[in-house]
């Protein structure tokens, strides 16, 4: 059974950074492509970024390219994404996803997610 299990969240000021940690359990975690996807109050899932089973390569939805940085430690079994420069519009719930592919941008190429980790970023 898949488990991703997100850390990290909490509330920043504007400006202000965090790092949020996934730890995946039950899959071959070096297989799996990993992902971010973020939720606000009453809009729809949004792709925030990706990461290649290797690392090698990422994907970064247009609102966080420059600020947000994917990374992943096969050895932790551990997907992390670094936030600096925070805005209030970067508050949402943020889950973390694993997807049997190289890499995607695409959240329906995710089948698995976690339970989610509250950001919220305050002006």
């Amino acid at each position: 059974q898949v488990q991703l299990v997100e850390s990290g969240g909490g509330l920043v000021q504007a400006g202000g950074s965090l790092r949020l940690s996934c730890a995946a359990s039950g899959l071959t975690f070096s297989a799996y492509a990993m992902g971010w996807v973020r939720q606000a109050p009453g809009r729809e899932r949004e792709f925030v970024a990706a990461i290649s089973r290797t690392g090698y390569s990422t994907y970064y939805g247009d609102c966080v390219k420059g600020r947000f940085t994917i990374s992943r430690d096969n050895a932790k079994r551990t997907v992390y994404l670094q936030m600096i420069s925070l805005k209030p519009e970067d508050t949402a719930v943020y889950y973390c996803a694993a997807g049997n592919v190289y890499i995607s941008n695409r959240k329906t190429d995710f089948g698995s997610w976690g339970q989610g980790t509250q950001v919220t970023v305050s002006s």
